[in-house]
């Protein structure tokens, strides 16, 4: 497990060629913005599905855009409570056009420690389970889904993580799945992404998003 979230990156994740990116980022950049001055962007997805990986190359293909990982604001006993820390540590501050910062959860200490920093840049990234839900949307220039199902990625999570996490994807399994049963986010994606080779896939660059 690692420190700073439950989830570790894949050692060697999927990718999507430099020119798709390079094009989703243009679109990304030419959105209205959606929070303040900020364009702020979900990456959303299954546990395992590759958002992380994804992130981080959109990330570099918008110049470094800043990337708020929701396994930092989430916590042991409360997976999915979050939008309250995501809401007051990030959100506001950008809407007001200011840089801030947000405590980091430490899963290995089991309590916050450490801070990570967002600027007010154009386009900032969200990255996690549940960062495109119906409390975060109104905020949100795009949400972008990685395309694959949950029992695949947890497949992938659980020969990634070894047999010491398996209780504990157990349970996030029945947590993730009573959150998008109630909560879903793939209906509002306009960009999606396949998790197993990822690719943008090409009927989801230039779509609207569909409103909350």
């Amino acid at each position: 497990m690692a420190a700073s979230g439950p989830f570790p990156t894949p050692s060697a994740p999927p990718t999507a060629p430099a020119d798709e990116l390079g094009a989703l980022a243009a679109e990304l950049r030419a959105l209205p913005p959606s929070c303040g001055p900020v364009r702020l962007v979900a990456v959303d997805g299954h546990a395992g599905s590759g958002k992380t990986t994804f992130a981080a190359r959109l990330a570099a293909a918008l110049g470094g855009a800043p990337v708020v990982h929701l396994d930092d604001l989430a916590t042991h006993s409360e997976p999915f409570e979050w939008t309250d820390r995501l809401r007051t540590q990030v959100l506001e501050p950008l809407a007001a056009g200011r840089d801030t910062a947000y405590r980091v959860y430490d899963w290995t200490l089991r309590r916050f420690a450490g801070s990570a920093a967002v600027p007010a840049a154009p386009v900032v990234l969200v990255e996690g389970v549940g960062a495109g839900r119906r409390a975060v949307r109104p905020r949100l220039a795009r949400v972008i889904w990685m395309e694959l199902d949950a029992a695949a990625a947890r497949r992938r999570g659980e020969l990634r993580d070894g047999p010491e996490l398996a209780e504990f994807w157990a349970g996030w399994a029945r947590a993730e799945s009573a959150h998008f049963a109630a909560d879903p986010s793939r209906p509002y994606a306009a960009t999606r992404v396949d998790g197993v080779t990822g690719r943008i896939l090409p009927s989801t660059l230039g779509e609207t998003s569909t409103s909350s």
